[in-house]
């Protein structure tokens, strides 16, 4: 123990050095991170004072939580870049990972070694200081941080922020004001009663709503449907749109849409449900809600439906005589868009494979936005060669992470972010440029809008802020501006109804191509906030499920009247409002088979270097209950390979992060053979944005025959078959 005690922190660490530690650099982190907060600064001062307390003379306990408070400083700021959120419970055991998301996922390391040196230096400073033991604190010394903890608490009380919640907590102090109002809530349901058993009313939320007053008698002129979908983008982007809702923002992004927009419809008060590509395109493309949490996407769901999606758009659409296809610059197996999009109805799905132009710059993800628009006006070029009517869906790439854009922008614009940005300004205002020129304005209706909204720092809702841009023929009987809160919910609804086709009942939302007298619900879920609006108040819930209410006439706007909060088993309704609009596809279900295999011929490449772009198969961001078990099985054939053959890797992650299960290693695949893997493994506790990674490297190709993910509750009968244990079985075929 002699020994030991020479390289514990206490007695041997200075007090300087924690309170380097435990004081200065968090707030120091925070100022040269911009999350500078008067609220920020009193979580962090109260929780590291409380920390530095504990540590005060107790070797043995300061070790981990130095190594924890590290761990969770550096992991916060590292997927706040990444992915704009804080650290969920569920993170915490991937902390400890020293390769943090950054880039969107892309692998790029840390973002900010230089706060991981800092940590180190003071970490080591701790171990290696002075051996004086410290005199006993007095007896009030616990009074500062807890007076500190009730302050911030107050404050947050009766003088909400609508700032960042990495703005406002440290994540240890997140932690706590979570796990006391989960505690609060349970006692309330103690004393009261619970009342869950008593679903809230979604019927304005869900239904279809045509009762509007159309802009255009019967159907509308174009023959055929355009609609070009932006990576990320904002409507804060958008000029007219910042003017009509007197936004504070006022960077000038994209000018050249901006005077599109002047000869559009724009609808500046459009919301976006929720973050991710897939979720954004369900939403759109099938009207309904995405998910308003982090668990499976409909999209992913709707494999397993085979009634819903026969009432999404290019389904309708098909149906009454289109054509329908689907066109991203990105390969098409990430998300499993190689398959979703077929199923929502689409004829023709098409990826990077599809394009023959040369890009313009290497980009991991696919086509940069300029050559990708110049494919895509040649395949607009080939559907109008045809006397069908058409819908096309397009979706670029090029403003997703990690931003990409030629050195002339690059030298014009500060980040990369921005440049790639103004790259994607030019290139989408050549394509409509294009397409006036071919015209396609004058028999086409062309909506141009985004799949989610990557945010903007210090701009309200920008999260949830999108835009949709409405060309068609007969234009002079649309309005500038079309005034009401829609959202991507809207879009099938409105796109049927422009050219008098039936909506399916089972579609939710408004027609953009209708004037309503009375306002409307919406939802949306972004940067971990419900937010729900009727139409006179705004209610946005936070994570402790603490609710602030707004006067506010619409649901996206720069400032709004604060009414004050509401918590309990008020601000319960609002979340379970959304678990009951998460629910359409599955019906509360918790059983799941998805099977992600396409059978198509892949080829590989010689090396694998990134997680996400080099990923073989589709199956990302699933749900996994708590209680149940999931079974994967897959089976890989060599078709074509040399004869060093292929080698192959199958990685498991939960929110982005590596997550270890007890997977058997792959043989390498040889030509002419196969390899069939099969194994399973428990979830006590629900995961979240869990997603499976297979990476190949070789020369030749492969067949992927089975991949399917089954996920069944864990009942008395599977565990007596199978002895109570998980396994894997593996086997090579020759």
């Amino acid at each position: 123990m002699r020994v030991l005690s020479r390289w514990l922190p206490y007695p041997a660490a200075s007090l300087a050095s924690l309170g380097a530690l435990f004081l200065l650099l968090p707030v120091a982190s925070r100022y040269w991170l911009g999350w500078s907060d008067l609220s920020g600064y009193v979580s962090d001062i109260a929780i590291g004072s409380l920390l530095l307390l504990l540590c005060y003379r107790r070797p043995l306990l300061a070790i981990p939580l130095m190594l924890a408070w590290s761990l969770m400083l550096l992991g916060s700021a590292e997927l706040v870049n990444a992915v704009g959120r804080m650290p969920e419970p569920s993170d915490l055991k991937y902390l400890s990972d020293p390769q943090f998301v950054s880039h969107s996922t892309q692998g790029a390391g840390i973002r900010y070694p230089w706060l991981a040196l800092a940590l180190g230096a003071a970490l080591l400073a701790c171990l290696l200081s002075g051996r004086k033991r410290w005199p006993a604190l007095p007896r009030g010394s616990y009074a500062l941080p807890l007076v500190l903890l009730v302050g911030h608490a107050a404050t947050q009380y009766y003088e909400p922020s609508e700032a960042d919640q990495w703005k406002l907590f440290n994540l240890p102090h997140k932690l706590l004001a979570e796990n006391v109002n989960n505690a609060t809530v349970h006692l309330e349901d103690w004393y009261y009663g619970d009342d869950s058993a008593t679903p809230p009313d979604i019927a304005d939320l869900a239904q279809l709503d045509l009762s509007g007053q159309p802009l255009i008698n019967g159907a509308g002129k174009a023959r055929n449907v355009l609609i070009v979908t932006l990576e990320g983008i904002p409507g804060a982007y958008i000029g007219r749109n910042r003017q009509l809702l007197h936004s504070s923002y006022q960077e000038d992004l994209m000018p050249r849409l901006s005077q599109w927009a002047e000869r559009s419809m724009t609808t500046p008060d459009y919301v976006l449900h929720s973050h991710q590509t897939i979720r954004g395109l369900y939403a759109m493309l099938c009207g309904d809600y995405s998910k308003l949490d982090s668990g499976t996407p409909k999209g992913v769901e709707l494999l397993n439906n085979h009634t819903r999606n026969l009432q999404c758009l290019p389904s309708q659409l098909r149906f009454q005589g289109f054509s329908t296809h689907f066109l991203q610059g990105a390969g098409l197996r990430f998300m499993a868009k190689d398959q979703i999009m077929p199923h929502m109805g689409f004829q023709q799905t098409h990826g990077r494979e599809w394009f023959k132009n040369k890009p313009y710059l290497e980009f991991p993800w696919g086509m940069d936005d300029k050559s990708y628009f110049e494919g895509a006006l040649k395949y607009v070029g080939q559907l109008r060669q045809k006397k069908q009517p058409w819908m096309l869906t397009l979706l670029t790439v090029g403003t997703h992470q990690p931003y990409s854009a030629p050195q002339q922008y690059l030298s014009r614009y500060p980040t990369a972010k921005q440049a790639a940005i103004g790259y994607l300004d030019d290139a989408v205002a050549d394509f409509l440029d294009g397409l006036e020129k071919q015209g396609v304005l004058k028999d086409t209706l062309v909506i141009v809008t985004s799949d989610e909204s990557h945010g903007l720092d210090n701009v309200r809702l920008a999260s949830a802020w999108g835009f949709n841009l409405v060309l068609a023929p007969d234009q002079q009987a649309l309005p500038k501006v079309k005034n009401g809160v829609y959202g991507h919910v809207d879009l099938t609804a409105s796109v049927l109804d422009y050219f008098a086709l039936p909506v399916p009942e089972n579609i939710s939302g408004r027609s953009l191509f209708r004037d309503y007298a009375t306002p409307r619900e919406i939802m949306s879920y972004t940067n971990g906030l419900l937010r729900h609006h009727d139409g006179k108040t705004f209610t946005e819930c936070n994570f402790q499920q603490i609710c602030r209410r707004y006067d506010s006439s619409g649901f996206i706007a720069d400032s709004a009247r604060y009414l004050g909060r509401i918590g309990g088993r008020q601000a319960r309704l609002f979340s379970q409002r959304s678990a009951l609009l998460d629910q359409s596809l599955t019906g509360g279900q918790v059983g799941q088979h998805y099977q992600f295999a396409s059978r198509e011929r892949i080829k590989l490449k010689a090396e694998s270097r990134d997680d996400w772009a080099d990923n073989l198969i589709g199956a990302q961001y699933l749900e996994m209950p708590q209680g149940t078990r999931t079974r994967v099985t897959l089976k890989i054939e060599g078709t074509g390979l040399d004869r060093k053959g292929a080698s192959l890797r199958l990685k498991t992650k939960e929110f982005d992060r590596d997550v270890a299960l007890d997977i058997p290693d792959l043989p390498q695949l040889e030509r002419g053979k196969s390899v069939t893997l099969s194994f399973d493994f428990d979830n006590p506790k629900t995961r979240k944005a869990f997603s499976f990674h297979l990476l190949g490297e070789g020369h030749g190709a492969i067949r992927i025959s089975d991949f399917s993910v089954i996920t069944e509750p864990v009942t008395d009968e599977l565990v007596a078959d199978e002895g109570g244990e998980t396994g894997a079985i593996q086997s090579l075929h020759h």
